[in-house]
């Protein structure tokens, strides 16, 4: 089972989380558009843009966080986080 926990911070304070689950049989890399998508839409957020640092971030330690500069729409918390927390 896949699950990615997606998290929005302000002030060093998590301010909502959500945990997405997915059982298809999509590679890692769908997986984890689809569980971004699913976070986005749940906070309503736009869609973040991976920017080479973020994808770098992702790729050693399976977390990443967007910040303003990923988010076309201007955003009312510091990041938002997302983490692989179990495969």
């Amino acid at each position: 089972m896949f699950r990615l926990w997606g998290k929005e911070f302000k002030d060093n304070k998590m301010l909502r989380d959500t945990v997405i689950y997915d059982d298809s049989d999509e590679s890692r890399t769908h997986k984890i558009f689809n569980a971004l998508d699913a976070i986005c839409y749940e906070f309503d957020l736009s869609k973040p843009i991976w920017l080479d640092a973020t994808v770098q971030e992702f790729k050693r330690h399976d977390k990443a966080r967007f910040y303003q500069d990923n988010f076309v729409d201007s955003i009312d918390f510091d990041y938002l986080e997302i983490h692989v927390i179990e495969e």
